[in-house]
């Protein structure tokens, strides 16, 4: 899906909603980026130790 068919099916408004919901987010710590990161790079595979 483009960019373009997500504002015309969600619209401006939810967008801007969803922006401002992820402002409000607080930043992820170090660990849980690690965890994301050893993930999204290895996903169907085993998890290497750190």
């Amino acid at each position: 899906m483009t960019r373009e068919e997500r504002r015309a099916i969600l619209g401006d408004a939810v967008i801007a909603h969803v922006h401002e919901r992820v402002a409000q987010a607080p930043e992820p710590t170090d660990e849980l980026v690690e965890e994301l990161r050893r993930i999204m790079t290895n996903p169907a595979g085993e998890i290497p130790l750190p």
